[in-house]
């Protein structure tokens, strides 16, 4: 018996189940790796309602006060090793000579007297920074 051949169209679509699970491996690459980006001291910080920074290129200078007092700052390899604050204080001065757009940040936490965190923001304003900003926590509602 003949049976008459049945001609076949290509299938011209894309299976994209390869590309869905790439996707998702991905997102959760992401998701893991987002926490461990922010670097830096652990600080407290104080509770206030505030307005958050407009969309910046440059990363900021951290400049961090923990709880016993001891400065740290975001640049250069030892992060999280205290420095003096006249070695921070040069540090940004050189930073700021070179990008003077840059923005500085003080995270302080509460449980650092608030003279530490004052005499910080008087050696960044020496050190060249037009302004100073303090870093809180929205409150929680």
């Amino acid at each position: 018996m003949y049976r008459p051949k049945i001609k076949k169209k290509p299938l011209a679509e894309i299976n994209v189940v390869p590309y869905i699970d790439v996707m998702l491996v991905l997102l959760v690459v992401f998701m893991v790796t987002a926490p461990l980006l922010m670097q830096g001291v652990q600080v407290e910080l104080p509770e206030a309602p505030s307005a958050p920074l407009d969309d910046q290129q440059d990363e900021p200078l951290i400049i961090s006060v923990d709880a016993k007092g001891a400065y740290y700052i975001n640049v250069g390899q030892e992060q999280k090793k205290a420095r003096p604050m006249a070695e921070i204080q040069d540090m940004v001065a050189k930073i700021l000579r070179n990008k003077p757009a840059t923005k500085v940040l003080v995270w302080g936490d509460t449980a650092v007297p608030y003279g530490q965190v004052v005499a910080m923001m008087t050696a960044l304003q020496g050190a060249g920074a037009p302004s100073v900003g303090l870093v809180t926590e929205p409150p929680e509602l």
